[in-house]
């Protein structure tokens, strides 16, 4: 039997939104527009959302959260165990986080990839010149 703890993470599905007016940036909130894309129900979304800040918020505090802090995790995010890994390892797949020497931490490879697929895309499939991407 797999758990979900060690599944493998390497990547995940993100909805990309042609449309202008979808644009995070027009967002009021967008961060939860961005876990929106990644999670399907809304509740996996805040719940991501929240996550994400508090990575955030104690990263910056010079204090990362711990992976041995996951059961306060639980009751702070008011999530199961199976629940709680899969989102995790849906942001880890995504790139937004890191899971490194025991410590969650924000990560820049989410940018890094899409920086490259939009490289790529306006390149070699819109034979367009790199520098006026």
């Amino acid at each position: 039997m797999s758990i979900v703890k060690n599944a493998p993470r390497t990547s995940t599905t993100l909805v990309i939104r042609s449309d202008a007016n979808s644009r995070i940036t027009h967002s009021r909130d967008p961060y939860y527009h961005l876990m929106r894309r990644l999670f399907q129900e809304e509740v996996t979304a805040i719940r991501g959302q929240k996550f994400l800040m508090m990575i955030e918020d104690r990263q910056k505090s010079g204090d990362p959260i711990k992976t041995n802090e996951w059961e306060s995790l639980l009751v702070e995010l008011d999530i199961g165990r199976a629940s709680f890994y899969a989102m995790r390892n849906k942001l880890l797949g995504a790139g937004l986080i890191s899971h490194k020497n025991h410590e969650y931490r924000l990560s820049g490879q989410f940018s890094k990839d899409l920086v490259d697929m939009a490289k790529w895309w306006w390149t070699a499939v819109l034979n367009e010149n790199p520098e006026s991407l």
